[in-house]
């Protein structure tokens, strides 16, 4: 995941000093010696791979400034700082005006140039998040713009591109923090909607007796605290999307309503003397089994089978795990703009160890734990120990295994507060098993914050074993999780 700096110039010598500059504080290099090859190279294959451009301004051919101007003429939005012996107030204004990120008079200390590398990637990344939340916002979110290519996500892409084609109801479901929000902003996006509002109501959010008021408004005075008149999401997402999450929730009153304004394309607002039209794409989603809802009575069959005429299935993060490498570079790119952090990446250790959790929480969950690691991390690299809630190792450790187990005994010879579970007693003589497993178990329960699941794989054996061992040893689960 580390960056990579194309150096532009046809002085082998600046070219080489230039490159021990930037390779000396992480970054890969490339080189061009004419601007003819560095075009090449950024239009090329190798293009996708370059994130910021040192260019020379004077070279004999194709110079910096044609190179600038080409690259705006091609909307190539690569950043690019100049690097130049000339540096008049007229060469600085027509180089910025063309494009330029940033100027750079020669010769310049190698500090000067890392810190405008760093500033020009901060700053195309927060461009990039800006044009993401942007995109978002204005509903122009589209399939492209989702993050991971795992086989699973491929047929829901495939799928959701099917189904904006038509104004066809959609039922997205799937486990919590899978992104079922995002889906369904990328289904607007695609679709001839995508000028429309794109509005959300979560279900389950709302108050049971400002459900009807919310979802089809009401007229002024209608009820006690109506003073004005309020639309409700539908007359809100005329000519757009409608995103109902966790449909699920919706009590069984409101899904007869639900159920007629799909049928007859209307709403009546809550004292209204007459039903208002309404054009509105329904998408729906739950992470409940709306089928086993209908069987007990708590969800409408003739609902059901409306919302569920083109249904999506959103895999767990655990089926696509493969994403997870994309995913950890997406949000370390994001939070370190947000937060001004200078984090690289993962260690290969660390990223097999999120490959390897099973994310009950999903992409949600992810998104946290990375979060907290960058705020935990000591370094440029994530490690294992920045993620203790996953890892089981303790904030500060730092050991090549990601075993719990294998952290403690490196470092049982250290001083008594080092480590919870303490393998030799006072005289130096070994603690006897029963003692150190109850310690183990007990650290393993807050570690894990309880999920007794989680703690049995951990610790390789089953959860009845555990169990049985915790009503052996007297732990207090309670107790241990909340000290």
């Amino acid at each position: 995941m580390g960056k990579t700096v194309l150096i532009v110039d046809d002085d082998p010598t600046q070219r080489r000093l230039l490159q021990a500059v930037v390779e000396k504080s992480g970054f890969s290099t490339l080189q061009a010696d004419n601007g003819d090859d560095a075009l090449s190279m950024i239009l090329g294959v190798d293009g996708q791979n370059i994130d910021v451009m040192l260019l020379d301004l004077v070279m004999p051919g194709r110079d910096g400034m044609e190179i600038l101007k080409d690259l705006r003429t091609k909307n190539v939005a690569l950043p690019v700082i100049v690097l130049t012996g000339k540096g008049s107030i007229d060469t600085v204004v027509e180089a910025m005006q063309s494009g330029a990120r940033d100027f750079i008079v020669k010769p310049a200390s190698p500090e000067r140039i890392i810190v405008s590398i760093r500033n020009a990637l901060e700053i195309n990344t927060l461009a990039g998040e800006v044009t993401r939340l942007k995109k978002t916002s204005d509903g122009s979110l589209t399939f492209e713009d989702l993050i991971g290519n795992a086989p699973s996500m491929r047929s829901v892409v495939a799928m959701g591109e099917r189904g904006a084609r038509a104004n066809i109801p959609i039922l997205i479901t799937g486990e919590s923090g899978v992104g079922k929000e995002v889906i369904a902003r990328a289904i607007q996006g695609a679709s001839e909607r995508s000028d429309g509002p794109f509005v959300t109501v979560n279900c389950g959010a709302i108050p049971e007796n400002l459900v009807e008021s919310i979802l089809f408004g009401h007229e002024r005075g209608s009820f006690t605290g109506a003073n004005a008149k309020h639309l409700g999401k539908f007359q809100e997402a005329h000519g757009g999307t409608l995103f109902l999450d966790e449909v699920g929730e919706l009590p069984l009153d409101m899904q007869v309503k639900l159920l007629r304004v799909l049928q007859e394309g209307e709403v009546d607002p809550i004292g209204s003397k007459r039903p208002v039209k309404v054009d509105v794409r329904i998408i729906s989603a739950t992470n409940r089994n709306l089928a086993d809802a209908v069987s007990q009575g708590s969800f409408r069959e003739d609902l059901f089978y409306r919302l569920n005429v083109f249904p999506i299935q959103v895999p767990s993060l655990r089926e696509r795990s493969e994403d997870i490498p994309a995913l950890l570079n997406h949000f370390i790119k994001r939070f370190n703009a947000q937060e001004r952090l200078s984090v690289t990446g993962a260690s290969q250790a660390t990223l097999d160890m999120l490959k390897t959790f099973d994310w009950p929480g999903n992409v949600r969950q992810l998104e946290n734990a990375i979060f907290r690691a960058m705020i935990l991390s000591d370094g440029n690299t994530l490690q294992a120990q920045d993620f203790p809630q996953i890892s089981g190792l303790p904030i500060g450790v730092s050991v090549n295994s990601t075993d719990p187990l294998a952290a403690l005994i490196s470092k049982s010879s250290q001083t008594e507060d080092d480590t919870q579970v303490k393998f030799l007693d006072r005289e130096g003589h070994l603690r006897t098993l029963e003692e150190i497993e109850r310690d183990l178990i007990e650290f393993a329960i807050e570690n894990y914050s309880g999920h007794m699941s989680e703690i049995a794989r951990r610790l390789g054996i089953g959860r009845s074993t555990l169990y049985r061992k915790v009503r052996e040893h007297g732990v207090d689960v309670d107790n241990v999780r909340s000290a």
